[in-house]
């Protein structure tokens, strides 16, 4: 059995991100043959859902590049990489010196997603905020609500670059961290960063989606540096061209385009769809 891993944005997406019309009618072939696929995306779940809905994606998926789990199956996570209270106030302290307000993740009980925050300090804030609060299953909440006893996947924030690059030099320091950064869509002066634990990668992720599922080969495509993990494991790894030039360097081969359906067009060849 082989099993094809997708990364979302800028690999599978469009610049759009959304699932092109060809890109569909591929997935469709893919599940008609029986070729197994799934995603692993830094995305939440939530953020993803709506994308991933009527495109038949029913294997289990990773997110928050392998933080969690989910299984659709069984309506529910299948494993989760909690951050620890040390690790948790490593984390602040680095965002604070960055001068990034730091927004908490957390997996409640109820299996609802809740986002914790301190006082909204700025413009920049303020449209985070409003972000995840459009964001379908998630409620945002104050710092002084947050559980003592919370689960917390990730810590994310949005600033200058040149601040996130500044946490993401402190967080290197962290031996039990990880920091994701990259231009954020809130603005084209803006950065987005999001942190966990660092045995939360997409690559272990896909290596207990392959166990549990019995597969024999992974085939995965990605654009970004959260998906080097995946490729480092994969049997056949495929960097789209707009790709990071280290992705490209790791890849198998680099394909098309992800605005011009470069995955699609590269699997109806490489199974004959």
């Amino acid at each position: 059995m082989e099993l094809v891993v997708f990364d979302l944005d800028g690999t599978l997406l469009d610049a759009s991100a959304q699932i092109s019309p060809f890109t569909r009618e591929t997935l469709m072939l893919l599940a008609a043959n029986g070729i197994a696929y799934t995603v692993a995306t830094g995305r939440a779940r939530h953020a993803a859902q709506d994308i991933l809905a009527s495109h038949r994606f029913e294997l289990p998926q990773a997110f928050k590049n392998g933080v969690l789990i989910w299984d659709p199956k069984a309506a529910g996570y299948s494993h989760h990489q909690w951050l620890t209270a040390e690790e948790i106030g490593h984390v602040v302290d680095a965002m604070a010196k960055a001068a990034i307000t730091p927004f908490l993740s957390t997996l409640e009980a109820d299996g609802q997603h809740r986002i914790f925050h301190p006082p909204i300090a700025g413009e920049h804030d303020e449209m985070l905020a409003s972000s995840l609060a459009d964001r379908p299953g998630v409620s945002l909440h104050a710092i002084a609500e947050l559980p003592w006893n919370a689960e917390i996947s990730s810590i994310s924030g949005l600033g200058s670059p040149a601040a996130v690059a500044a946490i993401e030099v402190l967080i290197a320091a962290e031996r039990n961290l990880v920091a994701y950064g990259g231009p954020a869509l809130e603005g084209p002066d803006l950065a987005w960063i999001d942190i966990h634990h660092v045995d939360g990668t997409k690559g272990n992720a896909v290596q207990r989606m392959s166990s549990s599922l019995g597969v024999e080969r992974v085939i995965c495509f990605g654009d970004s540096d959260n998906d080097l993990s995946m490729f480092e494991i994969a049997h056949e790894a495929y960097a789209p061209r707009n790709a990071l030039d280290v992705v490209k360097d790791a890849a198998t081969e680099v394909i098309g385009h992800h605005d011009e359906d470069g995955i699609a067009r590269f699997l109806r060849d490489r199974f004959s769809l």
